[in-house]
């Protein structure tokens, strides 16, 4: 079996996906399988991942279709179907970077015994530019909230042992939402386990306009729901007292758009919440108007 799962969650990106695939290709080392997640394209994304299937390029491909449910449903399906020890999200626009299969291997063979979550790593751009910050010189291992709370930013490549990652709940959905965010699984990880630092970039990323990055403020009027459970979780494992304060006005906002009443009675931080309700309502307003103006 190989060691590594790289998993592609896909939502008509049949224009981007190939670049993912030649960087796969090139990789020296193929101890991997890559697995995609369909999530509903209405493109040509199954035709052309079925030649890619018939192709001699020294790994196993799979491919899972699924209706469309979102970025976190697409990640419950891939981590319901990866038997490998370890994987990787490598979004459907995003390249590996080269040599990465190998690095990543290498790092994990010296400290598969410590007890590990698993790897956190670099995310560049496709000029080679480190996307937000990189890691303090000396730092070894690192929970993923420890490191933006300690001043780190930008999005980091997270490669978690399977077993890890499914030892926590799936992510939940909200009937007519199509977004959860992703740090649930990790804020709940972090919560027991440390990851190891292996300051090397193993992944270049380009942002869509259409993305979900590209389009948060719309996000938060069409998944309150899921933002809400977002916040509330955050609330319980604070990484500071000014990221608890954010997420309380976040998690009154997102509740005060799904029309919860019961939000306060629901509350982890119940007077930090009866606080921070006026300042969720100027929040709902700047959501509105900025999603107005993307239009």
């Amino acid at each position: 079996m190989a060691l590594l799962t790289v998993f592609t969650p896909a939502y008509n990106r049949a224009n981007t996906l190939s670049r993912t695939y030649d960087s796969l290709c090139v990789q020296d080392c193929k101890d991997f399988v890559w697995l995609i997640i369909d999530d509903g394209s209405t493109d040509h994304t199954a035709e052309m991942v079925k030649n890619w299937q018939s192709e001699d390029n020294g790994f196993e491909i799979q491919y899972i279709y699924k209706d469309n449910g979102g970025m976190h449903t697409a990640h419950n399906t891939a981590y319901e179907n990866i038997h490998t020890e370890l994987n990787v999200c490598i979004d459907s626009d995003d390249k590996m970077a080269s040599g990465a299969i190998g690095k990543i291997k290498a790092t994990w063979e010296k400290i598969r015994d410590k007890g590990y979550a698993g790897i956190i790593a670099l995310d560049s751009d496709f000029a080679g530019n480190i996307i937000g910050k990189g890691f303090p010189e000396n730092l070894i291992d690192t929970t993923l909230g420890g490191y933006y709370a300690a001043g780190g930013a930008g999005d980091k490549k997270l490669i978690y042992r399977t077993d890890v990652i499914n030892s926590v709940p799936p992510y939940p959905v909200f009937p007519g939402e199509k977004y959860v965010g992703l740090v649930y699984k990790y804020t709940l990880i972090d919560q027991k386990y440390k990851m190891y630092v292996m300051n090397e970039v193993v992944c270049k990323v380009e942002y869509q306009a259409d993305g979900s990055t590209g389009t948060m403020w719309k996000q938060y009027l069409k998944n309150p729901n899921g933002f809400a459970f977002l916040r509330k979780v955050a609330m319980q494992y604070p990484t500071s007292k000014k990221r608890l304060i954010r997420d309380c006005i976040h998690y009154c906002s997102s509740s005060q758009i799904s029309k919860n009443n019961n939000y306060i009675k629901e509350s982890p931080r119940k007077l930090l919440t009866i606080f921070c309700t006026p300042f969720g309502w100027v929040l709902t307003w700047i959501i509105r108007k900025k999603a107005n103006e993307k239009h």
